[in-house]
């Protein structure tokens, strides 16, 4: 009897005990929580997470609702849903930042009610608690969360001021080469410095993004794309894999680095920020089987065609107009892709010339547009061609029709100015781009815009654009010198073989081409307009004929050879444009240097209204002096 009441008060004991833990945590709103190692690390893994999201995923997208038994109202209502949901998991690969909202903010729902996330098991998907455990990764990705809530898509160029990460280091080639990268010791830096702590909200919404990014992002270019950067890239530096398996000159490089150091083309990540490229070495896909998921899926808005061996590139625009640019094997050694960002937002003159005196090429730059000049915009990549057509277009009278024609869409004028007239062509495989020209010419377009002559074609295409199909034309180019812009027009109006005298291409160039735009980028990644360059055509007098009229056979044979010599001279080394230029760039600030000829001044004069005519005057009057 003893020993079964002993028994029985026991089990009384055991279920008081019970009763009132979960009591107290029933009281303070918690869940009990086991240990870890009870708990398990297999449910809370990102592995498991993304399995769990795709089988719903799947079974949202598949299930019929008529089984479910739901009013008419509650039908409607989630056919409804599903249907938002099927379209922002399909845009959201796009670019289309409002699609990659919505399916980040159903699948926080969704770990949030469905999965079992706590403050505590939550640190077992990314150890949150744990400052040691967290990887250099989860640093970056924890620091970017809580900048960008602070400055939304400036959050990366803020990182990166406020702790000078963009400075010159010599720590690539054992420190003879200086470069431009953040290295995983300076974010580690920064996140001892910065990191306070974070709620399980924003912990949560991290695990969001990692699992998001991986299952229908781009991988970890993902929030950094999306940032207010020039652009981004990813597989262009490393090793290919296909390397590892060689031998010979790769030997002596891979023997001298532990096996987890070598880096492969899926540990590239670079941005292209202010001028500069960067090379975030922290950052890795993680596998050549990421870098190709990506590589397949970032370029395919508007279904640009498919990317294969036989076509292994693809230039396209992605939804927020950034223009994209992907390659593959056996085209490029390694999946590779390119994402230039254009800087809408501050496509004004006024934003992107800021050196001192900068009203000068402003002004100059607004009365050249005013004035109906044809213009080339010239210089480098990454100088800010596209982004100063842009803020140019601002200064083009509204009532003239705008015509743009570009490889791949680019400037997006419609987006900036909505209420202009302004149509934009591109080649396609079906239709070339002298196709596309021939049909621009018949949509009454005052003015032409070229997005890059970069080829034969596309030069001979400006040529005839600026001589009949339009009042006047802008372009950009990558010539270095005015030189070799006149030059590089020339050649390539003979190669598409629309002429075949040098002398006589030259000469149309020339008479085509009225001013010349030519920006630079120092060594620090600063962009500045170097020159603005005036092309004024020669006007060769006719050979004289003088020695007609000498008396004296001597004197005759004298004047008669200067004759031929002369002749001989216009015909081998023919003079046929003065460059002049009317700004300069020096010592840092934009300086007055040769008037506008006096041909340009009266054309762009009739091309202006009577306020500007007037602005115009004031204009060259204060800067070059009485103007006649």
């Amino acid at each position: 009897m003893i020993s079964v009441y002993l028994i029985n008060t026991s089990l009384i004991v055991v279920m008081i005990l019970i009763a009132a833990i979960l009591f107290y945590f029933k009281l303070t709103d918690r869940k009990f929580v086991a240990p870890r190692k009870e708990e398990g690390d297999a449910k809370f893994s990102l592995e498991k997470i993304r399995e769990y999201i795709k089988e719903t995923l799947h079974e949202l997208a598949k299930s019929d609702l008529m089984d479910l038994n739901l009013t008419e109202e509650e039908f409607i209502r989630l056919k409804r849903k599903r249907v938002e949901l099927k379209r922002a998991l399909k845009g959201c690969v796009y670019g289309d930042i409002n699609d990659k909202t919505y399916v980040k903010t159903f699948l926080f729902d969704l770990l949030y009610k469905t999965y079992g996330f706590n403050d505590n098991n939550i640190n077992l998907v990314i150890p949150f608690d744990d400052r040691k455990s967290l990887t250099i990764q989860d640093k970056f990705e924890i620091l970017l969360y809580q900048y960008k809530k602070k400055f939304g898509f400036d959050a990366l160029t803020k990182l990166i001021e406020n702790h000078n990460l963009d400075h010159l280091k010599n720590v690539i080639e054992e420190g003879k080469t200086p470069s431009y990268i953040i290295t995983s010791e300076e974010i580690e830096y920064v996140f001892q410095k910065e990191f306070k702590g974070i709620n399980f909200e924003d912990k949560l919404n991290i695990v969001v993004q990692r699992v998001y990014q991986e299952l229908k992002g781009f991988g970890p270019t993902d929030e950094i794309r999306d940032m207010n950067i020039d652009g981004v890239s990813g597989g262009v530096s490393g090793l290919p894999t296909s390397f590892m398996h060689l031998v010979g000159e790769y030997d002596h490089y891979i023997q001298q680095m532990k096996s987890e150091d070598v880096p492969y083309a899926h540990d590239s990540v670079w941005i292209f920020f202010k001028g500069k490229s960067i090379h975030l070495s922290f950052l890795t896909f993680g596998s050549e089987h990421e870098l190709k998921r990506v590589c397949q899926n970032i370029y395919k808005y508007n279904n640009p065609g498919q990317l294969s061996e036989s076509n292994g590139y693809m230039v396209n625009e992605m939804k927020d107009g950034s223009r994209v640019v992907v390659l593959r094997p056996k085209l490029a050694e390694t999946w590779a892709f390119f994402v230039r960002k254009f800087d809408v937002p501050n496509a004004s003159l006024d934003q992107l010339i800021k050196e001192e005196n900068a009203d000068l090429p402003i002004g100059l730059i607004k009365y050249l547009v005013k004035g109906a000049r044809i213009t080339a915009i010239t210089g480098a990549q990454g100088t800010g061609k596209t982004t100063l057509i842009m803020a140019m277009v601002r200064f083009i009278y509204a009532w003239h029709t705008i015509r743009v024609q570009e490889m791949a869409f680019e400037l997006h004028l419609r987006k900036i100015y909505k209420e202009r007239n302004i149509l934009s062509l591109r080649e396609t495989d079906q239709i070339s781009g002298q196709e596309a020209l021939d049909i621009q010419k018949k949509t009454d377009g005052s003015v032409n815009i070229l997005g890059e002559v970069a080829t034969d074609p596309v030069a001979a295409w400006m040529i005839q654009m600026s001589q009949v199909a339009s009042l006047f034309t802008l372009f950009s180019h990558h010539a270095k010198t005015f030189q070799a812009l006149i030059m590089s027009l020339r050649n390539s109006l003979m190669k598409t073989g629309m002429f075949h005298d040098e002398t006589i291409a030259e000469e149309q160039v020339v008479n085509v081409l009225n001013f010349d735009i030519h920006l630079k980028k120092d060594f620090d990644g600063r962009r500045y307009i170097e020159r603005i360059t005036e092309c004024i055509p020669t006007e060769l007098a006719p050979l004289p004929d003088n020695y007609k009229k000498v008396i004296g056979l001597e004197n005759k044979f004298e004047k008669f050879f200067d004759t031929q010599r002369e002749y001989y001279e216009r015909v081998t080394a023919p003079k046929l444009y003065e460059p002049r230029n009317i700004i300069e760039f020096r010592e840092g600030r934009y300086v007055p240097v040769n008037k506008i000829s006096e041909r340009n001044r009266i054309e762009m004069i009739d091309h202006m209204s009577p306020e500007d005519t007037e602005g115009f005057k004031s204009f060259l009057e204060e800067h070059w002096g009485e103007v006649s």
